[in-house]
């Protein structure tokens, strides 16, 4: 059976349907029908788009602050990228020997060979050593090429021999 033949046959059972109701009863029929399509419509599609807009204004406050702290950080992002790279601090024995006075440690030996640094520390602190190295990065372009690190009993205490190597600019 096509649909053309369905929907004729679905509208004369309808009309048969609607014919032997009476008048009364056709009123309270067709309100119920209009309950439903308006029950249908608002559960479909008025009560989502309202629940939707609530969840966005709650939100908004948040996205707004978010938004604001994006601007700063590209204003920030651009004022740094026209500003010229801070002069690369050469490698020197004095240099990486301040560099440990700083962080409280003490080297058995710093020995310089071309690019490359080594350094013994005998009894040192770990996070004293971790500080140092991070300070050596970020301030000389530093970076552990080896590194060969014995825990001893101590809390905290290690002996370490680390390789590092400067980085450069070109």
């Amino acid at each position: 059976m096509n649909l053309t033949g369905l929907l004729n046959q679905s509208r004369q059972s309808f009309s048969e349907f609607w014919a032997v109701r009476d008048a009364r009863e056709r009123a309270m029929l067709a309100v119920a029908a209009l309950v439903v399509i308006f029950g249908l419509a608002y559960a479909l599609l008025i009560d989502p788009a309202l629940a939707g807009r609530d969840r966005l204004n709650k939100n908004l406050p948040e996205l707004r602050q978010q938004v604001a702290q994006l601007q700063a950080l590209a204003k920030e992002a651009a004022a740094l990228s026209g500003k010229p790279a801070a002069p690369l601090i050469a490698m020197s024995k004095e240099t990486i020997e301040a560099a440990l006075a700083r962080n409280g440690l003490k080297p058995q030996s710093v020995m310089l060979t071309g690019d490359f640094a080594k350094v013994q520390l005998a009894a040192v602190s770990f996070a004293g050593t971790l500080n140092w190295l991070d300070d050596m990065q970020k301030t000389a372009l530093l970076s552990m090429v080896d590194a060969n690190i014995v825990v001893l009993p101590q809390p905290d205490m290690v002996n370490a021999t680390i390789t590092l190597r400067q980085q450069r600019n070109d």
